[in-house]
């Protein structure tokens, strides 16, 4: 497929769903990219289609439409493709019959819920970027003291460890003594933002669920499964990126009163119905016990 305007083959590559735009870079340190069977030997070769273009000596296939899909991942596994420790990935659990996929960010071990899975690295790139602002969706079963008023100055942004974090919308849902639930809503996912944060106000987490990425939900899909996101949906939320709010603009620029619970919060967006309802993961599911050993 050609291109009107020249373009990196590290991104055109991407786009082809090789790989990320990171690996294809390694891959052509390796020597493991040509052009009509000579090594590339630059990330910024240019080029205006994949035409001549062999990975491991194999042509590349022009890009297909970019696919996205929803996998609700279950705690215990890494997003990564494979662990030197040998530890279970999601590539390991995946369902069969998938696409080459990559995922777009990355959930820790503990951590469960969302994960977006792409075939275009670039499509990839594009919702990693912090300049990009997509939100995103946790809800977070705590133990210890918190006040609706200290979750409310976190719209502030925080600054832990020499390392500042911007703004987080938070919300106390529900609290039993000392446990409670907490549903946070920001926009840079710096690694292990959320458990960082929480834990800096004193409180210890057990459970850490994502619930949205952008207009999509994590709503019913059980854990383990994927479903497709479909081509229209995905084109609404390719061209709403370029309209996202910033930091300090909309919704996330004022502090909320008044506690800011559900009838506050504003549509984000068109919702795929695939994604069955949209209701997140309930509270009372497994209790707001304290947290595990």
């Amino acid at each position: 497929m050609a291109d009107k305007e020249p373009q990196r083959i590290a991104k055109l590559l991407a786009r082809a769903g090789i790989a990320s735009r990171r690996e294809i870079e390694r891959m052509i340190e390796e020597g493991r990219i040509a052009i009509d069977g000579k090594p590339v030997e630059k990330p910024a070769t240019l080029l205006t289609s994949l035409h001549g273009v062999t990975v491991d000596g194999k042509p590349v296939k022009a890009p297909a439409p970019a696919r996205l899909f929803r996998y609700h991942k279950p705690r215990g596994l890494l997003t990564t493709e494979r662990d030197p420790k040998g530890r279970p990935t999601i590539y390991d659990r995946l369902p069969g019959g998938l696409p080459r996929v990559m995922p777009v960010g990355r959930l820790d071990m503990n951590t469960e819920g969302l994960l977006l899975l792409t075939t275009d690295g670039e499509l990839k790139r594009q919702l990693e970027l912090p300049a990009t602002g997509v939100e995103r969706s946790y809800r977070a079963r705590v133990f210890g003291e918190v006040s609706q008023a200290q979750l409310e100055e976190l719209i502030h942004g925080v600054e832990i460890d020499g390392i500042r974090y911007g703004a987080i919308n938070a919300n106390l849902e529900r609290r039993t003594g000392r446990n409670g639930w907490v549903e946070m809503r920001l926009r840079e996912g710096k690694n292990r933002e959320v458990r960082r944060v929480l834990e800096h106000l004193g409180l210890e987490v057990s459970r850490l669920i994502r619930t949205a990425y952008g207009p999509l939900e994590l709503g019913e899909l059980p854990a383990g499964a994927v479903d497709e996101v479909r081509q229209h949906d995905l084109v609404l939320f390719r061209k709403g990126l370029k309209d996202l709010p910033r930091h300090g603009e909309g919704e996330h620029g004022a502090k909320r009163h008044g506690g800011g619970g559900p009838e506050s919060r504003t549509r984000r967006g068109p919702r795929p119905p695939r994604a069955g309802g949209a209701r997140s993961p309930s509270p009372s599911r497994g209790g707001a016990k304290g947290p595990r050993k």
